[in-house]
């Protein structure tokens, strides 16, 4: 579901950010090329580097991880700005609902159908990738419960807001497993549609 920072970001982002932008792509179509190649295990951070025509340091300059560079994509900020604009009485599953159809709308024409696959079945094959995503789910999480402080007036540490933060964020995550998990038959935004409404309805 990774949207570009380009086609998304406002105000217009400026040369040096569009350049590491411009850098970071470059990384990760490298990798996804590899990938699809040779496989995941047998793709180095020095075949990347190479591919990528830059450095293995510039690399881990921007990917701490081989991992990061699968799962790592500019979908957080974007969310959280978009977040703080819409209704300040609007629910937070609806306020996502929009977004995510915004979003998903941009990702569809900004990265390939066959990149948003791998990316999926990657996390659900890969144990390292899958480890790593836990922990990425922990960022996102995070900057939900600031949205949610905000929107409620409670105390971004409370249990109950941590709580229903990472039970969106987790929705999300599971929609996108399912989805690779059944071999990408229909809509992922279908997937994703039916994940709030379990989070926003219950069972």
């Amino acid at each position: 579901m990774a949207a570009s920072a380009q086609s998304a970001a406002e105000p217009k982002v400026g040369l040096r950010e569009r350049k590491k932008i411009k850098t970071r792509m470059a990384i990760r179509d490298a990798t996804y090329r590899l990938i699809m190649d040779q496989g995941y295990d047998a793709t180095t951070v020095e075949q990347i580097a190479e591919a990528a025509e830059v450095s293995p340091s510039t690399v881990f300059r921007y990917f701490p991880t081989k991992e990061d560079i699968v799962l790592t994509d500019e979908f957080d900020p974007i969310v959280e700005r978009e977040l703080r604009k819409r209704p300040a009485d609007e629910s937070i599953v609806d306020s996502l609902r929009h977004i995510i159809d915004h979003a998903m709308n941009l990702a569809q024409h900004g990265e390939d159908a066959e990149v948003s696959k791998l990316r999926m079945r990657l996390q659900v094959e890969v144990p390292a990738v899958r480890s790593r995503m836990m922990e990425s789910m922990s960022v996102t999480g995070q900057m939900m419960c600031r949205v949610i402080a905000d929107r409620t007036g409670r105390d971004e540490g409370d249990l109950e807001v941590r709580a229903y933060a990472m039970g969106l964020v987790g929705a999300l995550m599971e929609a996108a497993r399912y989805w690779a998990e059944h071999d990408y038959e229909g809509e992922l935004h279908d997937y994703v549609m039916r994940a709030m409404d379990a989070v926003q309805h219950g069972l």
